[in-house]
């Protein structure tokens, strides 16, 4: 193994990922894999996170609702209960619901409030409990990499995405700020990855796929939306002891989008 496989290596890393039947759950998981660690694919969906550990190999699938955080804990428990250990933990499962400003009348369209409830639980509580369920067993070993997926809908205003998401991100954010700052003592480290407009399902993936990417294209410097690929040198940077002295950390990865304002659309 060379110095530069050695120090992004997770071999013998247990990692635990949410949302990881698709999108940049399935990446995160992907590159995990890839890199060494046994992976416990984690999702909502069982089909699906039964499919991506059979792709990878080297990882097992669990069901789970992040929303739940009896579940959580009960998940965390029980890979180390299997595996000893757990090293890794992406608290990345997230929901987009609720209309965006950009087609709403104003703030009052979304609090409805079932939409913006079941956004926030997923997307916020849900990053909460994960970090939490982690954190426990992290302690315990003085050891452990947090990444949270958050979002550049969370470090300014879009008017492409909800209300609901907009605030949940941001409040990833200021979350990954405070348990880095408290779990630093035992040697866990907590960032947070916040995507552009990458081309998942929460991204502008399927039917309307087509006018969501002309849309995205047109608001950023690099002329086009991200592939999930993309983000797996960051994940496993975060991940792996190439960021052994990164905690607290907030990284856009969105093809230069913050590097402008977000586009509004014309008063009539």
């Amino acid at each position: 193994m060379t110095v530069i496989e050695d120090l992004f290596s997770v071999r013998g890393k247990v990692a635990l990922v949410t949302g990881a039947a698709s999108g940049l759950g399935h990446a995160f998981a992907a590159i995990l894999a890839d890199a060494g660690a046994h992976v416990v694919v984690a999702d909502v969906d069982q089909f699906g996170a039964e499919k991506v550990a059979a792709e990878l190999g080297s990882a097992s699938a669990a069901v789970l609702d992040v929303a739940d955080r009896a579940a959580v804990d009960a998940l965390a428990d029980q890979v180390v209960a299997e595996h000893g250990h757990l090293d890794i933990a992406f608290a990345n499962a997230g929901v987009a619901r609720g209309t965006p400003p950009l087609v709403a009348s104003g703030v009052v369209d979304e609090f409805g409030l079932d939409d913006y409830n079941a956004l926030i639980d997923v997307n916020l509580h849900g990053v909460v409990y994960t970090i939490r369920a982690a954190a426990r067993h992290m302690r315990r070993q003085q050891s452990g990499s947090i990444v949270a997926t958050a979002s550049t809908a969370g470090m300014r205003n879009d008017p492409f995405v909800p209300y609901s998401y907009a605030i949940a991100k941001a409040g990833v954010i200021n979350l990954v700020k405070q348990a880095a700052h408290d779990l630093a003592r035992w040697n866990v480290r907590v960032n947070a990855i916040s995507p552009g407009p990458f081309k998942t399902s929460i991204g502008g993936k399927g039917p309307t796929s087509a006018a969501a990417e002309d849309r995205w294209n047109a608001v950023i410097p690099l002329g086009r939306m991200g592939d999930p690929k993309e983000i797996r040198g960051l994940a496993l940077l975060l991940a792996s002891d190439a960021g052994s002295f990164m905690t607290g950390g907030v990284y856009p990865i969105d093809g230069g989008a913050l590097l402008q304002g977000p586009s509004l659309p014309a008063v009539e």
